[in-house]
């Protein structure tokens, strides 16, 4: 399992694309993975025949186990002998031979390792290696999973655990090992967090402490009968991610919420107009589209508002440009990518991008690098029929603006009670960062220029 970046340590095996026996090439397609972030199609870097798939599909695999065995020798692939384990293991271990001139394989766009490889014993279970003796012929892989035995004097610890420690600033070297073969568990870890946490910090570990519950439920669901009175889905991938980062938003950054409700008319009659536009040719023209406008022009006029929190320096970091977020439903659940300097972009080019990340989240292709870096996001819970939410911000960032539904409502106008498009916003915000002064002025900015629509060129 290749280390697909962006601090991710696992990955679900969706679909392979091949079987053993089948003859594959260099760059080919073999498997389809989801992360914590988004699915990925993994390439083979070798040209040969699928000797074995170690791992069925709905497995989740760390990163560094091997998953795949390649025959690069030519030829069929040999039948798999009735010798004990250890004797078969050579020939199904996947080969990385690394050339000595020229391309050297690399998966998913990843440098190759300058460090010398050894072999990887073959696993007896998904989990604990079995003693291979070396062969001077056999191939070899690079040594991933775990990495540090007591060779050299590191503790031993997964990469999940690995990388729990460091969000929590723990040093492994002083954590007290409870796992089999004096392994560091996520309760080690916690364990060891917990003394120096204030009480503050303390005090969620009862609401974390369901999410890591259903670790023992299978990693395929089991057949539900029709008269079920439950039913248990394992969490992973990107509702597991998901679910961690809203934990952890929840309880580091102080949330607060306000609200504002207001006649949206114009802005809905410009709609209509510029999808006739010439210009606007082709582009999907919405309601969000103009709201995501305006949230850049309000962003402009209260730059305070897109900032983040420096923990480790204590620092507020002010941020000169915008990723707009925008939180995307999709088949595997919930994710946020993000438009790129969106604060630079014409309104025709803000179009386009929107629509391109839409389509992309709904594929299901939308990379991990489109959901890092995001400064700013908008969650539209109105194509629900939902009036308005409270927001639990994006990790890192300082604020999420939700949209509710656009309906005709009486409305006082001009003196008059007269049926009206009226929403409701709400802006959640990091009280750190923002006080109520700023996330006030912030939302009546964006709800001021949706209800006089001119204020995108006077205020721009």
């Amino acid at each position: 399992m290749p280390d697909v970046g962006e601090g991710l340590t696992e990955a679900e095996i969706l679909k392979w694309y091949v079987q053993p026996g089948d003859t594959v090439e260099d760059g080919q397609v073999v498997c389809e993975v989801e992360t914590a972030k988004a699915a990925v199609e993994l390439p083979i870097p070798f040209d040969g025949t699928v000797h074995e798939l170690l791992f069925p599909e709905g497995t989740t695999v760390d990163v560094g186990q091997v998953i795949i065995s390649v025959n690069v020798g030519g030829g069929a692939a040999p039948e798999a002998p009735a010798a004990p384990a250890a004797a078969a293991a050579p020939a199904q271990e996947p080969v990385a031979e690394p050339e000595p001139e020229g391309r050297q394989p690399v998966l998913v766009g990843y440098g190759v390792a300058a460090s010398s490889t050894r072999r990887r014993a073959r696993k007896a279970t998904a989990a604990e290696p079995v003693s291979v003796p070396a062969a001077p012929a056999a191939p070899v892989v690079p040594e991933q999973l775990n990495g540090h035995g007591p060779a050299t004097g590191r503790p031993l610890a997964k990469p999940p655990v690995r990388k729990l420690a460091k969000d929590l600033g723990v040093d492994l070297a002083t954590v007290t090992p409870t796992g089999p073969d004096g392994i560091i568990t996520r309760e080690d870890v916690h364990a060891a967090a917990a003394p120096a946490e204030a009480p503050a910090v303390q005090a969620p570990a009862p609401v974390a402490a369901p999410v890591a519950a259903p670790a023992p439920v299978p990693a395929q669901a089991p057949a539900v009968a029709s008269d079920a009175r439950e039913t248990r889905v394992p969490i992973k991938g990107v509702r597991k991610a998901t679910a961690a980062a809203m934990v952890g938003s929840a309880f580091t950054a102080p949330h607060v919420t306000e609200f504002v409700t207001f006649d949206i008319t114009r802005t809905m009659k410009l709609v209509e107009e510029l999808k006739s536009d010439k210009d606007m040719a082709g582009l999907r023209v919405n309601p969000l589209l103009l709201i995501a406008k305006a949230v850049l022009v309000a962003a402009k006029r209260n730059p305070e508002i897109n900032a983040a929190w420096d923990e480790a320096a204590q620092e507020i970091v002010l941020k000169h440009y915008v990723n707009l977020g925008i939180a995307a439903a999709t088949p595997r659940g919930l994710i946020v990518p993000n438009i790129k300097d969106a604060h630079a972009q014409t309104l025709p080019e803000l179009s386009r991008s929107l629509s391109e990340l839409v389509a992309t989240a709904r594929e299901g292709k939308t990379t991990p690098a489109a959901m890092q870096g995001g400064t700013f996001t908008i969650t539209n819970v109105g194509v629900f029929g939902v009036d308005t939410g409270t927001p639990i911000l994006n990790p890192g960032e300082s604020a999420i603006l939700a949209v509710g539904a656009i309906k005709l409502q009486p409305w006082v106008h001009k003196g008059k009670v007269k049926p009206r498009q009226v929403t409701t916003l709400a802006l959640s915000f990091d009280h750190r960062l923002v006080d109520g002064e700023l996330g006030s002025k912030f939302l009546a900015d964006v709800a001021a220029i949706l209800e006089n629509p001119k204020r995108l060129i006077t205020w721009a």
